[in-house]
């Protein structure tokens, strides 16, 4: 039988690069994302697997349910979750529906996707969840120097990351393995439907960053970077995160205190 992955944002992209990839390795799969008519073509141009096209907005409450379904009932062997939109502003012009969709697509829908999905990989005791992040997770601490600012979008992508270490930890020993992808700059229409010109900048082709995240898994790594050629700097990022979780105490520390 052939493996199933369902992929969200599978329209263009990364997540186009994915579906691509799992339909030439022979698997069955079920394609999410907003346009009709590119789910239809993507369909028509792989008669040789089995593809289920599901028109949905992950920015809605509906069409998360719709998708959860899926990932509830299905045997899903793979679960993508790379829908995504950017919405780079700061917070204070962020309009109101914009940071609705950003938390809905990057935070809620793959929360109540996995949250689907994950039973039925551990009673069949294998799967594999890949959420699709961004190297932004981590750059909370720059400075008001590096633009554009983006604080709702940081946010989701370190939310992301952080929620795919402690599921992978949560999970350890069922065989269901959770890793989270953080691309940096990718040659996508991601960018472009926002307006951006990032033709000048250098970048990584969807899939290239599909062939890295796919060998992360076999290197076992939870959190997968592409482009960061020292695997030391994330694993310096993780040691001094639980360095700081371990340093806590239920005195208030020196520095907070008043004379």
């Amino acid at each position: 039988m052939n493996k199933l992955a369902l992929v969200t944002g599978a329209t263009s992209g990364i997540g186009k690069a994915f579906a691509e990839r799992f339909a030439a390795d022979g698997h069955d799969l079920i394609i999410v994302g907003r346009r009709r008519d590119r789910l239809d073509q993507f369909v028509c141009d792989h008669p040789d697997v089995r593809v289920r096209a599901v028109p949905a907005d992950l920015s809605t409450e509906e069409g998360i349910d719709t998708v959860a379904a899926y990932c509830a009932d299905e045997p899903l062997d793979i679960l993508v979750n790379n829908a995504g939109v950017s919405h780079y502003m700061p917070l204070a012009d962020l309009p109101a529906d914009k940071a609705h969709e950003l938390v809905y697509v990057k935070v809620l829908a793959p929360t109540q996707l996995m949250r689907a999905a994950v039973g039925g990989m551990q009673h069949r005791g294998a799967g594999t969840i890949i959420n699709v992040a961004g190297m932004i997770a981590f750059s909370g601490p720059a400075d008001k120097s590096v633009m554009p600012r983006r604080a709702v979008y940081a946010g989701t992508l370190a939310h992301l990351v952080a929620m795919s270490q402690t599921l992978s930890a949560e999970l350890e020993g069922t065989g269901v393995h959770v890793h989270v992808v953080c691309p940096g700059v990718v040659a996508t229409e991601f960018h472009s439907s926002q307006g951006m010109d990032l033709s000048a900048i250098p970048r990584m082709s969807a899939d290239d960053l599909v062939t890295g995240a796919l060998r992360g898994l076999e290197l076992g790594e939870v959190v997968i970077a592409p482009g960061v050629e020292d695997y030391q700097l994330l694993m310096d990022v993780s040691t001094a995160d639980l360095a700081a979780f371990g340093g806590q105490s239920p005195d208030v520390a020196n520095r907070y205190q008043t004379d």
